[in-house]
């Protein structure tokens, strides 16, 4: 009788660990970000140097996981002028990796921008929480289904031109290489590394209620706590519906869930640097959007 209770107390302890059974590497992410985020890439203004270096690490990445490509070397190059004052930005580049589904052609885009405000001066905003972030959590989690084929087939995106006003997702949307039908699912990480009430937002479950019970299913009692909101047009200014790349998806009819922070008083300041995020927040919080990633891909139609 002890016996069996002891073996009965162990698959009880086991279930949590049974129902997500890949971890995501915490140092592998970490790493990922503490580079993205570096003064040696010089906040990954588009067209600098240091977007240069991180479009070659993104590519390499993509590269080493095995993915595949619609693309010449991972990258989608595309011209955009800027919204403000009007300069011309050439050969800008989305890098794009792209792992087949095993039962369906149907797609799930899964994106963050890599790029930042750059320098000014000698002042470097590094773009931690926005968005080396979600970069590295893109890196994680085409590192996660290149080893475990999903059902739809997934595009991992670094986005360029963001903070220039979505330039990336709009030349992705305008040039995308299969029919934009195929897309079920849009996933948006912006800012996902940080909060000090232990919150991370998924925005969208408002126009695609449907994605809701999927998401409800794994994030219930977990850390950081899963609210749902910022996505109902009374919202006003706290609508984030158009606030990020996940607009232009959309602005398409294509289901988003965008993942993000509220602001911070590091946000779009040089204090956004690698030694302000909250770690143990950013790896459970990219645990945690993997797991939300794997059950709707397994129970999206």
């Amino acid at each position: 009788m002890n016996k069996l209770l002891s073996i009965l107390w162990i698959i009880f302890c086991l279930v949590p660990t049974l129902s997500f059974s890949q971890r995501i590497d915490a140092e592998e992410l970490l790493k990922d970000m503490a580079y993205l985020s570096s003064d040696e890439l010089e906040g990954r203004r588009p067209l600098s140097e240091g977007s240069l270096k991180a479009r070659e690490y993104i590519r390499s990445r993509f590269e080493a996981l095995g993915l595949t490509s619609q693309y010449r070397n991972y990258t989608q190059y595309f011209n955009f002028t800027h919204r403000r004052d009007g300069q011309l930005f050439e050969n800008a580049a989305n890098i794009i990796g792209f792992v087949p589904g095993a039962e369906t052609e149907k797609l799930i885009v899964v994106m963050a921008h890599y790029d930042h405000l750059g320098k000014v001066g000698d002042k470097i905003f590094n773009g931690a929480d926005d968005n080396a972030s979600g970069t590295a959590a893109v890196l994680a989690l085409a590192r996660y289904f290149s080893a475990h084929r999903p059902k739809h087939s997934m595009m991992f995106v670094a986005l360029d031109g963001e903070e220039m006003g979505h330039q990336g997702a709009k030349a992705l949307v305008a040039d995308f290489p299969f029919p934009l039908e195929q897309i079920v699912l849009n996933i948006n990480m912006d800012m996902i590394s940080r909060n000090v009430d232990q919150e991370l937002y998924a925005v969208g479950t408002y126009h695609y209620p449907h994605l809701k019970p999927l998401i409800e299913k794994v994030s219930s009692g977990r850390n950081p706590k899963l609210l749902f909101g910022h996505d109902q047009p009374e919202s006003g200014r706290d609508d984030w519906t158009l606030a990020s790349d996940h607009a232009q998806f959309h602005l398409k009819g294509i289901p988003f869930i965008y993942f993000g922070v509220e602001d911070h008083e590091d946000y779009h300041q040089e204090t956004d640097t690698f030694d302000r995020i909250d770690q143990k927040f950013y790896v459970d919080a990219v645990q945690l959007i993997l797991d939300v990633l794997i059950s709707l891909d397994k129970n999206l139609q």
